[in-house]
């Protein structure tokens, strides 16, 4: 079964590049021309998201050093401690719907520190792949196509992030611990 799923990832993409210009020949779409236009598009929703990015580059960059973070880690560490959750991933629950890039660089840095098979390092890894940066995609890409009431998508994103961070320090403590 590992090799066949092997198989399968290892010619899926490659696969999918050959068949999406054969299908669009197919159907008589011009390929090139299409490939441009999207192109095009894209470089001018990089523009537009620019100054939503920034902005928040901004907001994190205050929260981190102001010393916000550490000040809530360190209100919390009591309560993480009796529920069992090492301190050291509490900072990646709120990083991680913030930023991808942030979010990723302390994960690095709690791996290079504890070790990529340590308990902290398995269930950073987790956090990383069952949450998502919530606030990255509705103030980017909500942004960038002009949607202004978010509050329903924000709640359900915050929600589902911290499922999956619960989730995954539960997975890990059932699977490792």
């Amino acid at each position: 079964m590992y090799s066949l799923v092997s198989l399968i990832s290892a010619w899926t993409i490659p696969i999918l590049l050959v068949f999406i210009p054969l299908y669009a020949v197919f159907r008589k779409v011009p390929v090139y021309e299409s490939f441009t236009d999207g192109a095009k598009d894209g470089f001018d929703t990089a523009v537009k998201i620019i100054p939503h990015l920034v902005g928040m580059m901004v907001a994190i960059s205050i929260f981190r050093a102001s010393g916000a973070m550490d000040f809530f880690i360190g209100m919390l560490k009591p309560l993480l401690d009796y529920l069992g959750v090492p301190s050291e991933v509490f900072p990646l629950a709120i990083l991680r719907p913030i930023t991808g890039a942030g979010s990723l660089a302390f994960t690095t840095d709690l791996i290079k520190e504890h070790g990529p098979d340590s308990m902290i390092g398995r269930i950073a890894s987790t956090i990383q792949g069952s949450t998502d940066t919530t606030l990255y995609v509705l103030t980017v890409y909500f942004g960038a196509v002009g949607i202004r009431k978010a509050g329903y998508a924000l709640k359900v994103g915050l929600i589902s992030d911290l499922v999956g961070f619960v989730a995954a320090i539960a997975v890990c403590v059932l699977v490792f611990g």
